[in-house]
């Protein structure tokens, strides 16, 4: 979720169709045949109930980009922006063959209102899904898509909160294993690095945090919102690919539980924030 942080309310959701192109173009961290095994016709009907959930079981105003056959990663929309407040920082993104998405998700930002700042500085590499926003500061991971200098531009972005940064290792990014469950509590993979990663946030925060464990890291990438008349919701991975982390999603007490497949996006490390950036825009 690169937008409303744990504990706001979240109106809006861009989203971006999938391309023919995903299943042979796609990047892919595990360095094997990019979006081999991905059935495309099956990630498409996955995708459209992810979006249906958050427009008509959520109720948020959902706008859906086209593909861009161009960039077989446009799906991952959430890796092109960080909104936070009523202002989107257009992101640079760390593989170069991506950062032709930007252009399009500006503009409809702009459209939407948004204040737009762009990251100009070739220098910087920035990816939303290294940014978890808690709601009352940034953790930035440091990753192979997130450079120092793009967390530093960011934290000038955003200068009313926090940002602390935190390396990333065996992972595309600190969203892969670590996301908002609610307000201050984050689910976290239960591997060793996961944890490790949450004992470096913790020390580094003035902020108390609780933690959900997740049994697998993937199942750790979910997605909280704050929805008025619904209250918690969240979207999480389902019983049938995670059936010891749907457990423990089922323990969460006064929340509107929403399953949702990713089975053939996570083939190219895709999760389910990656597919949304989320956020509030006042009527």
């Amino acid at each position: 979720m690169a937008g409303a942080g744990a504990g706001a309310v979240c109106s809006h959701a861009l989203v971006r169709g999938i391309p023919e192109s995903l299943a042979g173009g796609a990047l892919r961290r595990s360095g094997s045949d990019a979006g081999s095994g991905v059935d495309t016709a099956r990630a498409r009907q996955e995708h459209r109930l992810y979006v249906e959930a958050l427009r008509d079981r959520v109720g948020l105003v959902v706008t859906e980009l086209p593909a861009d056959e161009a960039h077989p990663d446009c799906v991952f929309v959430e890796d092109t922006a960080v909104v936070c407040g009523g202002t989107a920082l257009i992101a640079r993104p760390g593989a170069p063959s991506r950062r032709g998405e930007v252009t399009a998700v500006k503009k409809v930002l702009s459209e939407l209102g948004l204040n737009i700042v762009e990251m100009t500085d070739e220098t910087a590499n920035l990816d939303g899904g290294d940014i978890l926003f808690t709601g009352k500061e940034f953790f930035v991971g440091l990753s192979e898509r997130t450079n120092q200098r793009g967390a530093e531009i960011l934290a000038d972005v955003f200068k009313d909160y926090a940002v602390s940064k935190v390396s990333v290792s065996g992972a595309l990014h600190l969203k892969s294993f670590c996301t908002m469950a609610g307000p201050d509590l984050i689910a976290i993979g239960s591997s060793d690095q996961a944890q490790k990663t949450l004992m470096n946030m913790q020390e580094m925060s003035e902020h108390r945090y609780e933690k959900l464990t997740l049994p697998d890291n993937e199942a750790a990438n979910c997605v909280y919102l704050n929805i008025p008349n619904k209250g918690h919701v969240l979207l999480h991975r389902t019983a049938e690919e995670f059936p010891d982390s749907a457990k423990e999603f089922g323990k969460l007490k006064d929340y509107l539980l929403i399953p949702v497949r990713n089975t053939e996006l996570a083939k190219v490390d895709g999760g389910l924030t990656c597919c949304s950036i989320l956020f509030n825009k006042p009527v």
